[in-house]
């Protein structure tokens, strides 16, 4: 049987980054292909990977039983008048990359899907396939303006990127910052989406405004996310009087920190939730989604809040304003508390306005989203094969 490898370099059980592949694996399997996915390590009991095993999907660890690698070092080399990179994983066990090499070889696939969290976390794995001559594509969830390829890694993760089949990325902006980053164009690249957990159908407005409740919904880590820019905003004393509850919904590694910052500056109309795994469900209660976000690729809580009917106040990171309308199904600041702050205080200026701009918004979704991200992406891959 005609076989796909799908290699993520995602360090978590199960991301975010891993929904578009997850749910492409049916319609690729429907085609006839035998898939297999490979990860650092897999916990075979989570959900999605139960899922997997049942639709006989092979589950492959690099590392088994052990823990993922340290750090990545890398070599140029000169080998018969070419460069070549002499790539090593060191893990604490002291086990190399050579069984990432052995997993590949043994696969032997038509087609390797590399799914990265950034967009270059995974070119090493790329670059394997490379050098073994099995064709790859890569996928970028994410790129970070601060963030950039380490200078003895650029050589080759550029020829990675080069070389592939199809880079596809989640934003113009995530697109254009990797050629920035590695100084070249990279024709062979396309934006996609990933998919929705909603249904796309507006979600009925809260009946009472007597408080304004905000969701700020994603991973607790503000690194990336900026939790901390909206609790600083908070502590001013005009927000500390207003009738609004901003809502952090989700976990992450900075939840003690951001906790402990709100109780130093006092602010009390922030509530941690945790994580809310019935979305639609939850929107029954909110008027608003926030997200002060440093980096992002495309964030999926920002598409979904907007097909449930919601205004959304974002900042300008990554793909969010090629969505977003200011004024018109939302409202944007750079991720700043300046910025942010007046962002937030054009929002509240029209809050009376709020589920007309959500209408706003799941319009702009319906019109501008495909239904099915998964499909299309399984489709991209299938006319692949077919060259």
């Amino acid at each position: 049987m005609r076989k796909i490898v799908i290699v993520s370099s995602c360090t978590e059980d199960w991301g975010g980054s891993e929904e578009l592949w997850g749910r492409s694996i049916p319609p690729l399997q429907a085609a006839g292909f035998s898939i297999s996915v490979v990860k650092y390590w897999i916990n075979r009991q989570h959900p999605e990977f139960v899922k997997l095993a049942a639709r006989n999907v092979g589950l492959i660890e690099i590392f088994p039983k052990r823990s993922i690698p340290r750090r990545v070092v890398g070599k140029v080399s000169k080998i018969a008048n070419q460069t070549a990179l002499a790539l090593k994983l060191i893990e604490p066990q002291g086990e190399d990359f050579s069984n990432y090499i052995k997993i590949m070889k043994g696969e032997a696939p038509e087609l390797v899907i590399i799914s990265q969290g950034i967009n270059f976390d995974g070119l090493k794995m790329a670059y394997q396939c490379l050098l073994l001559k099995i064709p790859y594509v890569v996928i970028s969830q994410k790129a970070v303006d601060f963030y950039w390829p380490h200078k003895d890694d650029r050589a080759f993760m550029l020829e990675a990127l080069q070389k592939a089949e199809k880079n596809y990325f989640v934003s113009h902006h995530n697109h254009r910052l990797t050629e920035e980053q590695f100084g070249k164009k990279l024709p062979n690249g396309q934006v996609i989406f990933n998919p929705m957990k909603l249904s796309g159908n507006i979600v009925p407005y809260p009946k009472s405004t007597a408080v304004y409740k905000i969701a700020c919904l994603g991973r607790l880590f503000l690194l990336d996310k900026g939790q901390d820019v909206l609790i600083r905003i908070l502590s001013e004393q005009k927000w500390r009087d207003r009738p609004i509850l901003i809502s952090f919904i989700g976990k992450g590694t900075d939840e003690a920190g951001l906790k402990d910052m709100a109780a130093l500056l006092n602010v009390t109309n922030v509530e941690f939730r945790g994580q809310i795994d019935d979305i639609e469900n939850m929107w029954k209660d909110y008027h608003a989604l926030v997200l002060p976000s440093r980096s992002e690729g495309l964030p999926l809580s920002m598409v979904e809040a907007m097909s449930a009917g919601r205004p959304v106040i974002i900042s300008n990171a990554g793909g969010n304003t090629e969505l977003v309308e200011e004024g018109v199904t939302g409202f944007i600041g750079y991720p700043n508390e300046e910025s942010f702050a007046e962002a937030m205080e054009r929002a509240w200026e029209r809050r009376e306005e709020w589920e007309q701009l959500g209408k706003n918004a799941a319009a702009f979704v319906a019109a501008n989203v495909p239904e099915s991200p998964e499909t299309d992406f399984a489709n991209l891959i299938l006319a692949l094969m077919k060259r």
